[in-house]
């Protein structure tokens, strides 16, 4: 008989090592003549991008106004906001802290008729966050209705609380586990991880009902029956 040739030996299999996938960083567009960093009412925009979709990135301006900002500064919302020179951007931030100056209607501002100043203002960046955060405070300190629900972490606005706005709890019935030492319903199935029942060789006898005997029934004593010199007598 031939010799057996010896098996390969059996290579063991590594863990495959998860490889992050980093995203592309994006790129910025280099364009000659055009600054790729804009610094406009304390925030860095891009300025590759066109004016009415750079102004978006401040804090505090929406759609509207930013259209209004950029016809009221008289500029191109075409034009990209890294070509435009310091002056026109001195104008344009002027026409942000100041719209109202600028003609612009005051039902767009986001700070009108101010509780403590009464004027119409609009804030914008670090100015907007400080306003909300001190009105907060001011509400909580007079203990009105929002103050106090801003206190206890409730919705403010008159949203439902009953499915929206739990913590730790889920909506619904959990039926939980019955206990190993609570007495169980008597034909009941056993709960799970509850330990089964042994059984036992002997059986508990059966105690039958006997029936009982019917009471018996009373009857009336009945009258002796008249004799014959009784009946004589009643003849005569």
């Amino acid at each position: 008989m031939g010799s057996r040739k010896p098996k390969p030996e059996s290579k063991e299999e590594k863990p495959k090592e998860k490889k992050e996938e980093k995203k592309p960083e994006r790129k910025r567009k280099i364009i000659e003549g055009v600054r790729g960093i804009v610094r406009i009412a304390e925030i860095d925009l891009d300025g590759t991008k066109k004016l009415r979709s750079a102004v978006l990135g401040i804090k505090g301006i929406g759609k509207s106004l930013a259209g209004g900002i950029i016809t009221a500064s008289g500029l191109n919302a075409d034009a990209m906001l890294g070509s435009l020179n310091d002056e026109q951007l001195h104008k344009l931030e002027d026409v942000i802290k100041n719209p109202s100056k600028y003609g612009i209607p005051f039902y767009m501002l986001n700070r009108r008729f101010d509780p403590f100043t009464g004027e119409n203002r609009h804030l914008t960046s670090s100015e907007l966050k400080f306003s909300v955060k001190s009105d907060i405070d001011f509400m909580k300190k007079i203990r009105c209705c929002k103050g106090v629900r801003h206190s206890l972490g409730l919705p403010v606005r008159g949203q439902r609380t009953r499915s929206s706005f739990r913590t730790g709890m889920i909506v619904g019935v959990v039926k939980g586990a019955m206990k190993p030492g609570a007495p169980a319903a008597p034909g009941a199935a056993p709960a799970a991880g509850a330990p089964a029942e042994k059984p036992t060789g002997k059986e508990p006898a059966k105690t039958e009902a006997k029936p009982t005997a019917a009471p018996a029934k009373t009857t009336a004593p009945s009258k002796p029956a008249p004799t014959e010199a009784k009946k004589e007598e009643k003849k005569k």
